[in-house]
């Protein structure tokens, strides 16, 4: 069968450079997978991406579906057919749908009975009649939280569409697409190629572009000369750029033809922090710093243009004239801001509202005061320093430097605090307190900002949760998922033995005292939190973060115990995680899903002892005595949570588990036998459920 190129390109005004390269893959994807629901097989897939376009071209897809095999499933013929024989409405209404007689249907006959079916082929369709469909569905599902409107049309979309190129092969598709109607001609650079021009099969357009146009369409080989031009001109002047991934990628969707430009500014400037020079330049200008081989910064930039200019000084010169301005001004607030401390702030975290119901600034801080002592006296951290801290940490928010780069909150509170002569751990926690800022981030490397970071973060979860707005699908403005997984890091990586319950209880009691719009918070929403935060800890594990292979089996046999301390389930689950490498895994696995549904359907007696008199049957002494033996082994080893150990003891018993469901009836018609059996068992699956529910595992 013949196959064809195919060709998808949508222009547009500038598209959100930070979500690009997100539409454009998922453009990508869609496509695929709607060619794939209509069996018709393709060749290789590829996506292109620039600001002004979003395209696909897809290799060597086929001309035509394959013929297709329908069968339709009609209904019952005791309701199809009347006592008489006759066909009834249901009968007629589905021939009808199926467009052929009651007499072309089928009878088939299945376990639920005899029903009517609708058996046919029918021709494939031409690929080009589906291809409208196929783009109009993956555009509509692209993720575009809110579609704009323009002109006197109807078409939505995240930015105005101005041409659509739809090729199969050397055809033109016809299609209206957003309000467009399809065509082979695109367009090139704005500036440098703004006339439209034509793209003759899908194979040209890569080349045609690049060659006529000024437009590099692949988003990858745009970013590699970025990142190459960058490297080349940093090397000339003795330094290597900070280039930032994020940066990077942001500043591949703002360009269809890069050219990269060095550019200086005054070397006054070089006295501010590093963070406030790197902040300037990135997230103010979209420039990429230079630093020396001793990872000091040079005062120098890298600008990448949009344009092949015939006069370089000129647009190096107009982005230094950018800059000077912009590091002036945080001179400026540096200077400005150092000349009030820190503490002096405090009184004004009271105008500052927090949330409504969960008070001001003023109040969120005295209550992570309280609760960062607490766990300070727990962690070996000073209680003193960590309450210092917690007055002092959101004390920058209210300066000038964070007001202009609200990303270095905590990090100018560090400079401050050190500025005015506070204690180098301090100073430290206030920057630390909000780590980690994202998955995979730096976690807190004092004591004392650890003792911050846990309370600042667990204040917030629970308060969250006390006033019913917990996150919502994507909606998380208070960073709650983020600040729950911050939790259980923090406590696991830096070895915490910390009773995360306990923390939530003290919380909430907080919480409840010092918040009016609160309330009393009861057990119900400390267990919410609890079991959200657990669900982080899912998700931790899940992808890996932990170095362990962990499955949602594995998991939630830990969760079961509800550990009060992340440590201890980390350990639970490592050696969960040990004891599935065993020979002996699966069939004590098996056993304990058996003892479980066993234990789940019977009466347990009310005596938990065993009564040794009425073990009758060789295999359950053999049993027993095991149990007992391992027991004085087992029972120190889960005192000093070391639950491998315990679980390696315990595979012991495998031969007489075996042996015991293969001899043994538990259900014995006499009633002493059956009770003191059902104990038995039940003293072996408590054993096991001190360190995991093994009945969740699979075996």
């Amino acid at each position: 069968m013949s196959k064809r190129d195919l060709l998808v390109e949508i222009g547009t005004e500038e598209l959100p450079p930070l979500a690009l390269k997100g539409l454009a893959d998922a453009l990508l994807a869609g496509i695929v997978q709607r060619l794939d629901d209509a069996h018709v097989k393709h060749g290789r897939a590829q996506r292109f991406a620039s600001p002004r376009r979003l395209a696909v071209l897809v290799k060597g897809v086929l001309e035509q579906q394959p013929e297709q095999q329908i069968n339709r499933r009609g209904p019952p013929v005791s309701a199809a057919f009347d006592a008489n024989g006759q066909p009834t409405r249901a009968a007629l209404a589905f021939a009808e749908s199926c467009g052929v007689q009651v007499a072309a249907l089928q009878r088939v006959q299945d376990a639920k009975g005899e029903f009517l079916l609708f058996s046919a082929r029918r021709p494939g369709a031409f690929t080009g009649e589906l291809l409208p469909g196929v783009v109009q569905g993956s555009l509509d599902a692209l993720p575009i939280p809110k579609r704009m409107r323009w002109g006197s049309g109807e078409a939505q979309f995240v930015r105005p569409v101005h041409w659509v190129v739809l090729l199969f092969g050397k055809d033109v598709v016809p299609a209206s697409i957003l309000g467009v109607q399809s065509d082979r001609f695109t367009r090139g650079h704005r500036f440098h190629a703004p006339k439209p021009f034509r793209i003759s099969t899908p194979g040209a357009y890569l080349n045609a572009l690049r060659k006529r146009a000024y437009v590099l369409a692949d988003f990858e080989e745009r970013r590699e000369r970025i990142q190459v031009a960058s490297q080349e001109l940093a090397r000339a002047l003795g330094g290597q750029p900070v280039m930032d991934e994020a940066l990077l990628d942001e500043v591949t969707s703002l360009v269809e033809w890069p050219v990269a430009l060095a550019g200086r500014f005054e070397e006054r400037f070089l006295h501010l922090p590093r963070e406030v020079l790197i902040a300037t330049l990135q997230d103010h200008q979209r420039y990429f710093p230079l630093s020396a081989a001793n990872d000091v910064l040079m005062p120098r930039f890298i600008a990448v243009s949009n344009i092949e200019s015939s006069d370089p000084d000129q647009v190096r010169a107009g982005n230094e004239r950018v800059v000077g301005p912009r590091l002036a001004d945080a001179a400026f607030f540096y200077e400005t801001d150092r000349k009030l401390p820190l503490a002096a702030r405090c009184p004004a975290l009271a105008q500052v509202t927090f949330q409504t119901r969960l008070g001001t600034l003023q109040d969120k801080v005295a209550r992570i005061r309280t609760l960062g002592a607490h766990i300070a006296g727990h962690i070996n951290a000073d209680a003193r320093l960590t309450e210092r801290a917690a007055e002092l940490c959101k004390c920058d928010l209210l300066t000038a430097m964070v007001g202009e780069f609200p990303e270095l909150q905590g990090t100018m509170g560090r400079y401050y605090a050190q500025h005015d002569g506070e204690p180098g751990d301090v100073a430290a926690a206030i920057a630390e307190h909000y780590l980690p800022r994202f998955a995979g981030d730096d976690l807190p490397a004092t004591r004392v900002g650890m003792a911050l970071a846990l309370a600042d973060k667990l204040d917030t979860i629970t308060g969250i949760f006390a006033i019913d707005q917990k996150p919502t699908g994507t909606r998380d403005p208070f960073g709650v998922r983020r600040a729950s997984l911050g939790v259980v890091r923090i406590i696991i990586e830096k070895q915490l033995e910390l009773d995360l319950r306990e923390l939530i209880a003290m919380a909430a009691q907080l919480l409840a005292a010092q918040s009016a719009g609160v309330g009393s918070v009861g057990d119900g929403v400390r267990d919410q939190v609890y079991d959200y935060m657990m669900e982080r800890l899912r998700a931790y594990y899940l992808d890996n973060a932990s170095g362990l292979e962990i499955s949602t089996e594995m998991f939630d046999s830990v969760l079961s115990n509800r550990p009060a301390s992340p440590l201890d389930f980390d350990a639970r689950l490592r050696a969960v995680e040990r004891f599935l490498k065993l020979d002996a895994a699966a069939s004590l696995a098996a056993a304990n899903k058996r003892i479980a549904n066993i234990l789940r359907k019977s009466q347990l007696p009310q005596t938990p002892a065993v009564n040794i008199e009425l073990l009758r049957a060789p295999a359950e002494q053999r049993l027993h005595g095991e149990l007992e033996r391992l027991r004085p082994q087992i029972e120190p080893l889960l005192a000093q949570r070391n639950y491998t150990e315990a679980l390696q003891q315990l595979a012991q018993l495998r031969e007489p588990v075996d042996a015991f469901f293969d001899s043994v009836m538990v259900m014995d018609s006499d009633a002493q036998l059956r009770n003191n059996r059902l104990t038995l068992l039940a003293q072996l699956r408590d054993l096991f459920l001190h360190t995991a529910d093994l009945s969740r595992l699979p075996g």
